[in-house]
């Protein structure tokens, strides 16, 4: 069940992967590596769009059909319970593969006329 609207679990992501743009802006995958700040950071951002896309359910592929949601929320748990296995590769290639395709969904899911708020 969620707990929270669609659209605020979606301005969540959107959130989260423009901070994860500014934390890698310019930055090669040998200097994220070497970077703990930076990874500490990609990967609580990252954890943020595992929930959102956690606490959207079902209702993520119907409102936003398209991104790996299942992937996102995989990554969550291994990111929460499973950080010891934590693979910067995995994160690094999910970062420049696929934030992009979810920006890019969960932008036209926002401004689909169903997402409007009813007034």
């Amino acid at each position: 069940m969620p707990f929270r609207d669609a659209n605020t679990h979606f301005r969540d992501i959107l959130e989260s992967i423009k901070l994860i743009d500014e934390f890698v802006e310019d930055m090669a995958f040998e200097k994220y590596c070497d970077d703990i700040k930076t990874k500490s950071a990609v990967e609580r951002q990252m954890q943020i769009i595992a929930e959102a896309a956690y606490r959207l359910s079902d209702e993520a592929q119907i409102l936003c059909p398209g991104p790996d949601w299942k992937g996102f929320r995989g990554m969550g748990n291994i990111l929460r319970h499973q950080y010891h296995l934590v693979n910067d590769k995995i994160v690094w290639d999910t970062v420049k593969d696929d934030l992009p395709s979810l920006k890019a969904a969960v932008q036209r899911a926002l401004q689909a006329p169903e997402a409007k708020p009813r007034g």
